[in-house]
C-alpha cells in the first residue's frame, strides 16, 4: 500500500503548497478526540496501541527538533482565529508514528473478545522485533528524515517529514511491511489503513464555526509555512517502541515492552 520513494516525495511536496492548504481548508472539521468541558476542549477516551519513536518528553537525540516544533506550535496558536478552532496537543507528547496498530472501538472489541489480547500483542511484537533485528543490514548508517513543512489534514494540523535519501525511506517501509504482513498480527486484527505520511501532529481542530474564513485561514497557514522553510530541523529515527494510549495526549509503555533499535 505504501508509496515508492519518488511518489512519496512528490505527494508530500504537493501537500505543502498553498493550493493544497486552500483545498484542504474547505474540508476541515471538528475532531471527536477533543470535546468541550467546562469551557475548554479536553481529550476524550480513545484507547489503543501504536508503534512510535519515543515521545518528546523522553527523547534526547531529537530534543532540538522537538524544541523547534514547540516554537512552531506557539506560532500556530497565535494566529488570529477563533481561539476554540485550534486545540494543541501537549508538546511532551510529540512523536512520529511508524505504524498504527489498533485503536478506539476496534481495540475495545478485540479486548472484549480476548482478555489476553494485550499480552498476545506484546509477545507477538517482541518476537517480530527480535527477528527483524537479526536481519537488519543498515549497521551504523543512521536513518535521518527532515521536516518538509506544514500539512493540513481534515481534523488536524501537522508537520510532515521526508527521508534524507531512498535508503532511509526503504528502511521504514520495510519495517512497516514486516508489521502489516505478519500473520499473527493479522490474526489479532491488526491491519494497514493508511499510506505512510510521516508527520508530527501539532494540534487538532475544535470548533469549526460556520463563519470561518477558510480562504484567509489557508493563507495564514501558507505564510507560516514559508516562514518555517528557512529552518527545517532534522529528525533521527534510532528506535521504535510499542506504546499504549488512552487518549491523544500521552503515549506510555512498561519497561519490558518491546523496543526495536535501528
Amino acid at each position: 500500500m505504501d508509496d515508492n520513494y519518488q511518489t512519496y516525495l512528490n505527494r508530500l511536496a504537493r501537500l505543502t503548497l498553498p493550493e493544497a492548504y486552500r483545498s484542504q481548508a474547505q474540508h476541515i472539521q471538528e475532531s471527536s478526540k477533543f470535546q468541550p468541558h467546562s469551557g475548554l476542549r479536553q481529550a476524550v477516551s480513545f484507547p489503543g496501541y501504536t508503534l512510535i519513536t519515543p515521545p518528546a518528553e523522553e527523547e534526547s537525540p531529537n530534543s532540538g527538533f522537538y524544541a523547534k516544533l514547540q516554537t512552531y506550535q506557539q506560532e500556530l496558536l497565535q494566529l488570529p482565529v477563533n481561539r476554540n478552532l485550534i486545540v494543541p496537543v501537549p508538546p511532551a507528547s510529540f512523536h512520529l508514528t511508524l505504524a498504527d496498530l489498533i485503536w478506539d472501538n476496534a481495540y475495545l472489541d478485540a479486548y472484549e473478545k480476548n482478555s489476553k489480547f494485550d499480552e498476545e500483542l506484546h509477545f507477538c511484537l517482541a518476537e517480530i522485533f527480535q527477528q527483524y533485528q537479526q536481519l537488519m543490514t543498515n549497521g551504523s548508517h543512521p536513518i535521518k528524515w527532515q521536516m518538509l513543512g506544514l500539512i493540513l489534514m481534515p481534523r488536524a494540523i501537522a508537520v510532515c517529514l521526508v527521508p534524507q535519501d531512498e535508503r532511509c525511506y526503504e528502511e521504514i517501509i520495510q519495517f512497516r511491511r514486516t508489521i502489516y504482513q505478519n500473520p499473527k498480527l493479522i490474526a489479532l486484527g491488526i491491519e494497514q489503513h493508511y499510506h505512510f505520511t510521516a508527520h508530527v501532529t501539532l494540534a487538532y481542530f475544535g470548533e469549526v464555526s460556520s463563519d470561518l474564513d477558510r480562504a484567509n485561514f489557508s493563507n495564514m497557514l501558507s505564510e507560516l509555512n514559508e516562514k518555517w522553510l528557512f529552518n527545517l530541523p532534522e529528525f533521527l529515527i534510532d528506535r521504535v517502541e510499542l506504546r499504549k494510549f488512552d487518549n491523544m495526549t500521552r503515549y506510555y509503555r512498561e519497561p519490558d515492552w518491546p523496543i526495536l533499535a535501528f
